[in-house]
């Protein structure tokens, strides 16, 4: 899967919030000051070309929606984060966080509570 440029992230994300619009109703989320028409029309192209985004035609009207969700984006783009920053480590990483963050007590064993949920859960599927 294509990373997507900082404009592409930017309207998938609004595309993923919507699930579903026209480049107007893009352009209607976009912050201030509003880009032209044709710039979000063109992106939103390029995201279809990529596999991104897919259309439904009413005439010559498109009303557009994701074909990736969200949650499959965000993992691959994390994985190669995790393999690029951290040598596909992930305590390395959790530490760097910790670090930075100086992230406290009550959040590290939050932390730990929900890695331990995911655990379970992939062995619960691995062991159906």
């Amino acid at each position: 899967m294509n990373r997507l440029t900082r404009a592409e992230e930017q309207v998938m994300q609004i595309l993923w919030e919507l699930g579903e619009g026209m480049t107007k109703d893009v352009i209607s989320q976009l912050p201030d000051p509003k880009p032209a028409y044709n710039t979000v029309s063109t992106v939103i192209r390029v995201l279809e070309k990529k596999g991104f985004v897919d259309h439904k035609a009413y005439g010559k009207t498109h009303v557009y929606y994701p074909a990736v969700e969200k949650e499959a984006y965000a993992s691959i783009q994390f994985m190669g984060f995790m393999k690029d920053y951290f040598n596909n480590s992930f305590p390395r990483m959790a530490a760097f966080f910790a670090k930075e963050k100086n992230i406290d007590i009550s959040e590290m064993e939050e932390i730990l509570k929900m890695t331990e949920k995911e655990i379970n859960n992939l062995k619960l599927h691995n062991d159906e």
